[in-house]
Protein backbone atom coordinates (compact mmCIF):
# COMPACT_ATOMS: atom_id res chain seq x y z
CA UNK A 1 0.00 0.00 0.00
CA UNK A 2 3.17 2.34 0.85
CA UNK A 3 4.19 2.29 -2.61
CA UNK A 4 1.33 3.23 -4.69
CA UNK A 5 1.17 6.71 -6.19
CA UNK A 6 -1.46 9.05 -6.65
CA UNK A 7 -2.19 9.55 -10.25
CA UNK A 8 -4.78 12.81 -10.78
CA UNK A 9 -7.81 10.62 -12.56
CA UNK A 10 -8.16 12.07 -16.30
CA UNK A 11 -8.04 11.00 -19.75
CA UNK A 12 -5.41 13.19 -20.60
CA UNK A 13 -2.44 12.42 -18.22
CA UNK A 14 1.01 12.63 -20.02
CA UNK A 15 4.21 12.19 -19.06
CA UNK A 16 6.34 15.28 -17.72
CA UNK A 17 10.22 16.05 -17.64
CA UNK A 18 11.86 16.97 -13.88
CA UNK A 19 15.15 18.54 -14.75
CA UNK A 20 17.30 18.57 -11.61
CA UNK A 21 20.76 19.93 -10.68
CA UNK A 22 22.81 17.30 -8.82
CA UNK A 23 26.02 17.71 -7.36
CA UNK A 24 28.12 14.54 -8.87
CA UNK A 25 31.61 13.89 -7.75
CA UNK A 26 32.10 10.65 -9.93
CA UNK A 27 30.68 8.27 -12.43
CA UNK A 28 29.84 5.72 -8.92
CA UNK A 29 27.35 8.79 -8.26
CA UNK A 30 26.06 8.43 -11.57
CA UNK A 31 24.89 4.50 -11.04
CA UNK A 32 23.57 5.52 -7.41
CA UNK A 33 21.28 8.48 -8.72
CA UNK A 34 20.28 5.95 -11.62
CA UNK A 35 19.52 2.99 -9.16
CA UNK A 36 17.81 5.57 -6.47
CA UNK A 37 15.47 7.00 -9.45
CA UNK A 38 14.28 3.78 -10.35
CA UNK A 39 12.34 2.57 -8.12
CA UNK A 40 10.11 5.20 -8.10
CA UNK A 41 6.64 4.07 -9.75
CA UNK A 42 5.85 6.09 -13.08
CA UNK A 43 9.67 6.93 -14.07
CA UNK A 44 10.41 6.06 -17.58
CA UNK A 45 13.35 7.09 -18.56
CA UNK A 46 16.81 8.76 -16.26
CA UNK A 47 19.36 10.46 -17.88
CA UNK A 48 22.44 12.02 -16.28
CA UNK A 49 24.58 14.21 -17.82
CA UNK A 50 28.21 13.78 -15.90
CA UNK A 51 29.67 16.69 -17.51
CA UNK A 52 26.54 19.74 -16.64
CA UNK A 53 25.65 18.11 -12.82
CA UNK A 54 22.08 17.77 -14.46
CA UNK A 55 19.55 15.09 -14.33
CA UNK A 56 16.70 14.64 -16.69
CA UNK A 57 13.63 11.97 -15.41
CA UNK A 58 10.78 11.76 -17.99
CA UNK A 59 7.64 9.59 -16.95
CA UNK A 60 4.45 10.21 -14.74
CA UNK A 61 5.13 11.39 -11.62
CA UNK A 62 5.07 14.33 -9.32
CA UNK A 63 8.25 16.36 -9.58
CA UNK A 64 7.96 17.30 -5.77
CA UNK A 65 8.54 13.86 -5.03
CA UNK A 66 11.24 12.83 -7.14
CA UNK A 67 13.35 15.93 -5.81
CA UNK A 68 12.29 14.57 -2.13
CA UNK A 69 13.58 11.17 -3.12
CA UNK A 70 16.91 12.29 -4.85
CA UNK A 71 17.13 14.30 -1.80
CA UNK A 72 18.18 10.73 0.08
CA UNK A 73 21.02 10.52 -1.36
CA UNK A 74 22.13 13.68 -2.56
CA UNK A 75 21.03 16.61 -0.36
CA UNK A 76 22.20 19.42 -2.17
CA UNK A 77 19.64 18.50 -5.19
CA UNK A 78 17.41 21.09 -6.43
CA UNK A 79 15.19 21.87 -9.46
CA UNK A 80 16.85 22.80 -13.04
CA UNK A 81 14.69 26.24 -12.99
CA UNK A 82 15.00 28.42 -10.24
CA UNK A 83 10.93 29.00 -10.15
CA UNK A 84 10.54 25.57 -8.90
CA UNK A 85 13.05 25.78 -6.38
CA UNK A 86 11.15 28.82 -4.94
CA UNK A 87 7.71 26.86 -4.51
CA UNK A 88 9.67 24.05 -3.01
CA UNK A 89 11.53 26.75 0.14
CA UNK A 90 10.34 26.91 3.18
CA UNK A 91 9.54 30.03 4.73
CA UNK A 92 12.39 31.51 7.15
CA UNK A 93 11.74 31.39 10.60
CA UNK A 94 12.79 33.78 13.26
CA UNK A 95 15.63 32.09 15.13
CA UNK A 96 15.12 31.55 19.16
CA UNK A 97 16.66 33.84 21.08
CA UNK A 98 19.88 33.03 22.68
CA UNK A 99 19.23 31.27 25.90
CA UNK A 100 22.24 30.87 28.85
CA UNK A 101 23.39 27.01 29.19
CA UNK A 102 24.88 25.66 31.93
CA UNK A 103 28.35 24.11 30.89
CA UNK A 104 29.83 21.63 33.12
CA UNK A 105 33.51 21.74 34.10
CA UNK A 106 35.54 19.17 34.50
CA UNK A 107 35.92 16.93 38.30
CA UNK A 108 39.10 17.71 39.87
CA UNK A 109 39.87 14.02 39.10
CA UNK A 110 39.93 14.69 35.70
CA UNK A 111 41.57 17.99 35.80
CA UNK A 112 44.27 16.13 37.71
CA UNK A 113 44.51 13.55 35.00
CA UNK A 114 45.02 16.34 31.99
CA UNK A 115 47.78 17.69 33.98
CA UNK A 116 49.73 14.61 35.05
CA UNK A 117 49.52 13.73 31.11
CA UNK A 118 50.93 16.86 29.63
CA UNK A 119 53.78 17.90 32.69
CA UNK A 120 54.85 14.28 32.76
CA UNK A 121 58.39 13.76 32.14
Amino acid sequence: MANLQIVPASNNVEAQYVEMMVPLYSYGCEKKVKKTLAGIKGIYSVNVDYNQQKVTVWGICNKYDVLTTMRTKRKEARFWNDEDNAEMEEPVKDPKPMTLTRVRSLSWKAWRMVFKRSYSF
